[in-house]
């Protein structure tokens, strides 16, 4: 096919050189280097597309893919059968047990495992960015344009592409209709009445979450659509940003001497594939909305499930030179010829009035709804869709509990919401993108910055808004302290924080269903904080309340084999539960451990409590968590068993590496305690507690001298103390504690001496990420010093994205800012350009052949690279980006306000402010 050079502007790739650098011109030179390189991983993904149009609006920098690309490489998740002989032997009790309980679980209980080891997602290289805002459900739109990942019952994912979901075109010229074409590369043995097969070498799909951008030329009419696509996801916004709507822009250019009137229809079925489509009793209607001066028509889809109904809605907003019309309903089977002539016969639809009947059990029902306008001659017009779906009351899978989600605050719990919703949508859309380009605008402008850095840091954003994600309101009832009241040392029983900006709940993964995975947060965490502050600092409390709360009931954890209770006082728990049971009620959804010895879950909770603390200067969060953190610690301290001031891991995996056995003191464990104590003593002396100070600095001094002593080799920390064979491995994450103390903004010799940092940290880079995959896959978790990957766990030769992403950041805190980026690209082209999962990072791959755990959290952590990108500067530049508001005074960085308007009469919910 044709190659269009200027496609590609701004996107890059090629070797960088290693060098020892600690200033900024670091990015320049990076830049150099990388724009001498061949682009040849992103010409690929368009390598076919054979049109010159560029599309209307589309930006220079984020993902962009031909709609004909097929990708070569086709990864097979990684199951049971994919364990070594080796750990096979190791794991036998753990399979077995497995086995059982799954058995009991899938055919006895009928109930999703949480994590299912037989029947992993398979590999679909087809996702593009949701649609949504956070915590109301999403739909995903593939990258091919069609409607094929669902999750609108809370934290379940239903993976199905609903063919009669399309977007269709119709071009008339005089009266007559010259062109009618299904946007859709799709051939499908139904719908035949329809006109399939739009030639994918024309198109191409272009991302920058939350926004994305289709672009189609109509093959010999001189027209080109843009459809651009917008979801309310606006930092340091909390109530647009909770709404379940997204809006579809379709921009028309008319490259003819002669005018035309187009039409777009939008058909939508009443469900998402799933069998409950056929379970009757649902039915559509037409729908008509004036309001502050504003109307909109559409048709409501009223999906009437006994568990969590809801209205899906599609509309379109009324204008002068715009004509709306509709079917009510059509049956989505068959050739569909009748709704297809309809339109094609004057380019709109018959706009029936009244109800459809209710479906009949086995009937699925669709709708359909047309927009048109004219288009002058050589000129330009827009038409406008939205697309809300309706859900405001929840249950999870016990059905226990009825859950409000957040977005009802600002538009009710009566199920009628979803007119409201379309109408604020199309009314308010341009604002949402006017604060979405004044928040990423200073990152694009960046030109010292690379153009992948740029995709990735926003399009891996996805997950907090499609990890499952639930935001819901605190109910009246509702105690989140574990019992333990403020007068008691405690905390409150309603925080202040969880009352005005709701609970907050994100999936582990979509295939690892388990809500704040506080181990895996730990990484993913930094988007939150930078960008939604009070959702991370409302999660911490609902962390804190589980702390000092116990479930004695006796469980049997899968790999010891033994029963222990499912939640123990005074230790964070591993998550909060999952959403096919009754999360934040029943704990710990996690079996396969008892997490209650793991080495790392308090200790991430403490590092976090003094990071929030300092980039919000909260000082009533800082109180409240103090006794938690003392508490937490005080647990932690009985993994010293020596008294040398240094925690001990306990011979199996006893972390968020949970595959990979420690013994004794380790680089990451330990890394983590020593860092968790030096925030100890600071917080100490923060709420004037001087005896708490010195009992920690004391045990700063010790555990500081044994850490050197045990795990420097001279090079690097040791993987761990043990002596064993593989104890010198390199492991990629042993700087993670000085990661988070330089995120806080301390680490300038806490408890490491900084050369040894950097020694450690190009150790890595020589080994784990240089040596392994000649340089072009990130870093992979264990390394030998000779050079090849320690094969001795199901997780030592993986490489993790979002601990590659952590990496990179502490590298930049550092000042090897090439070695970071370096680092960091090979996972992003990797993931996105090579395996095809975009919009589903996975927790893991391998060299070659497999993945793990598709649409995974810790990915997230790449916005630590911008928080070391924005800290890392010389003291006389100002950050280039707003990381976390605060109401404190403000200080002397730049500051990012959102546009967003609420409905008439409601409170804005909004922060804005500053980083200290």
């Amino acid at each position: 096919g044709i190659h269009c050079p200027s496609l590609h502007a701004g996107i890059d790739t090629g070797q960088v050189p290693v060098r020892k650098k600690s200033s900024l011109s670091f990015l320049s030179d990076y830049r150099l280097n990388m724009e001498s390189g061949d682009n040849s991983s992103t010409a690929e993904l368009m390598s076919r597309y054979v049109s010159l149009e560029l599309g209307y609006g589309v930006p220079k920098d984020g993902w962009r893919i031909c709609l004909a690309h097929e990708f070569k490489e086709k990864r097979k998740p990684f199951q049971a059968k994919d364990v070594s002989l080796s750990n096979i032997v190791e794991h036998i009790g753990l399979g077995v047990r497995y086995l059982k309980w799954w058995y009991k679980k899938t055919q006895i209980e009928k109930k999703a495992p949480f994590i299912d080891m037989f029947r992993a997602i398979p590999l679909r290289q087809i996702y593009g960015a949701p649609l949504g805002g956070i915590g109301g459900g999403t739909i995903t739109r593939g990258w091919r344009g069609e409607f094929c990942r669902w999750q609108l019952n809370p934290g379940m994912y239903h993976y199905k592409t609903v063919i009669a979901n399309q977007f269709t075109v119709c071009l008339r010229r005089g009266g007559q209709t010259v062109y009618q074409q299904v946007l859709s590369v799709e051939r499908p043995p139904t719908l035949q009445g329809w006109n399939w097969g739009y030639c994918g070498e024309y198109a191409f799909y272009h991302a920058l979450y939350p926004r994305a951008w289709t672009v189609y030329p109509l093959p010999g009419q001189n027209v080109t659509l843009t459809c651009r696509q917008v979801s309310p996801v606006i930092p340091h916004d909390y109530q647009d940003s909770s709404l379940p709507v997204a809006v579809f822009v379709w921009d028309i250019e008319n490259k003819n001497d002669y005018p035309l009137d187009v039409s777009i229809m939008l058909t939508m079925v009443n469900g998402s594939g799933h069998k409950d489509d056929k379970s009757g009793g649902h039915w559509n209607e037409p729908f008509h909305l004036e309001k502050a001066g504003e109307s909109v028509s559409g048709v409501l889809l009223h999906h009437c499930t006994t568990v969590n109904p809801y209205t899906l809605c599609m509309a379109a907003r009324e204008q002068s030179d715009r004509e709306i019309s509709h079917q009510t309903a059509f049956s989505p089977k068959g050739t569909c010829g009748v709704l297809w002539g309809d339109l094609i016969a004057d380019g709109r639809l018959d706009s029936p009035t009244g109800s459809s009947p209710p479906t009949q059990k086995g009937e699925k029902v669709a709708a359909a709804l047309a927009v048109g306008c004219p288009v002058p001659a050589q000129g330009h017009n827009d038409l406008e869709f939205s697309l809300a779906w309706d859900m405001p009351n929840i249950t999870f899978g016990s059905r226990e509990r009825e859950h409000v989600r957040r977005y009802t605050r600002f538009f009710g719990t009566k199920a009628d919401a979803a007119p409201s919703l379309s109408h604020h949508a199309l009314t308010h859309y341009r604002l949402w993108e006017r604060s979405i380009e004044e928040w990423q605008r200073p990152i694009l402008q960046d030109s010292s910055l690379p153009s992948w850095y740029k995709s990735a840091l926003f399009n891996e954003l996805y997950f907090v808004v499609d990890g499952g994600t639930v935001w819901t309101e605190l109910p009246e009832d509702s105690d989140v302290s574990g019992g333990l009241r403020s007068e008691d040392g405690g905390l409150p029983a309603q925080p202040a924080i969880i009352k005005e900006y709701g609970r907050f709940a994100y999936l582990e993964g979509q295939e690892y269903r388990m809500y704040n995975t506080y181990d895996v947060h730990f990484y993913a965490s930094f988007a939150l904080i930078m960008l939604w502050p009070k959702l991370a600092l409302s999660l911490q409390y609902d962390i804190a309340g589980s702390v000092v709360s116990c479930d004695p009931t006796e469980r049997l954890h899968l790999m010891s084999g033994r029963n222990s209770p499912v939640k123990v006082k005074n230790v964070v728990p591993h998550d909060i539960g999952d959403p096919d049971d009754e999360p934040w009620q029943r704990v710990n959804a996690y079996l396969i451990h008892d997490t209650a010895d793991w080495k790392d879950l308090n200790l991430k909770f403490v590092l976090q409590v003094y990071r929030d603390f300092h980039l919000t200067q909260d000082t009533q969060y800082l109180q409240d968590m103090w006794p938690i953190c003392q508490a937490v610690m005080e647990s932690e301290m009985k993994f010293d068993t020596d008294g040398d001031g240094l925690i001990e891991n306990s011979g199996y995996a006893d972390q968020t590496y949970d595959g990979w056995t420690a013994t004794g003191p380790s680089a990451y464990c330990g890394g983590l305690w020593l860092a968790s104590v030096c925030v100890m003593c600071k917080m100490a002396r923060l709420v004037n507690n001087e005896a708490a100070f010195h009992r920690f600095r004391d045990i700063l001094d010790r555990g500081s001298a044994a850490f050197d002593k045990l795990l420097w080799n001279g090079q690097y920390y040791n993987y761990d103390s043990s002596g064993q064979d593989l104890s010198n491995s390199v492991m990629s994450d042993q700087c993670a504690g000085q990661w988070f103390l330089r995120a806080s903004g301390l680490g300038d010799g806490q408890f490491q001496v900084r050369h040894k940092i950097c020694s450690a940290l190009k150790s890595v880079f020589d080994l784990n990420v240089m040596s392994f995959a000649g340089g072009q896959m990130g870093a992979v978790n264990g390394m030998r010093p000779e050079g090849v990957p320690d094969h001795s766990s199901v997780q030592s030769d993986e490489v993790w994205i979002g601990v590659v992403y952590g990496l990179a950041a502490i590298m930049i805190h550092e000042g090897m800012l090439e070695e970071g980026l370096r680092t960091a690209e090979g996972c992003y082209r990797t993931v996105w350009e090579r395996l095809g999962m975009a919009f589903q990072t996975p927790e893991a791959y391998c060299e070659k052949g497999i993945y793990r755990s598709l649409a995974y959290m810790r990915p997230l952590s790449i916005w630590a690279m911008q928080l070391a990108l924005d800290t890392s500067q010389p003291r006389d530049q100002a950050p280039k980006t707003t990381t976390t508001p605060t109401d404190q005074a403000p200080q002397t960085t730049t500051t990012i306000q959102t546009a967003t308007e609420g409905e008439p009469g409601q409170k804005a919910s909004q922060d804005q402010g500053h980083i200290p």
